[in-house]
């Protein structure tokens, strides 16, 4: 499954932001069932990031999240979480 999760950050917080995020993806990949991760921003909007991560199943991603290493650094970012669904079954690939 993958987990993609968009943050609109201010301009002026992006800086803090990919060095705090960065620090949050290398506490998930310590994870158990963590396959890959990235943390990106898009070219038209450089306001709005997404950090996408792959996990061998939906289980594995909520322990994960539930760890105390990873909510200690993810939940001071969560003010910039765009509140839509971010967990996906992957039905195909290429």
């Amino acid at each position: 499954m993958i987990a993609i999760t968009r943050y609109r950050v201010p301009d002026e917080e992006s800086g803090g932001f990919a060095e705090s995020m960065t620090a949050v993806l290398e506490a998930l990949a310590a994870s158990t069932g963590f396959r890959s991760g990235r943390l990106a921003r898009t070219v038209d909007d450089p306001g709005l990031w997404a950090l996408v991560t792959e996990w061998e199943g939906a289980g594995h991603y909520r322990r994960a999240l539930g760890a105390y290493e990873v909510r200690l650094r993810f939940m001071p970012l969560a003010v910039h979480a765009v509140d839509e669904p971010g967990a996906y079954e992957v039905v195909s690939s290429a």
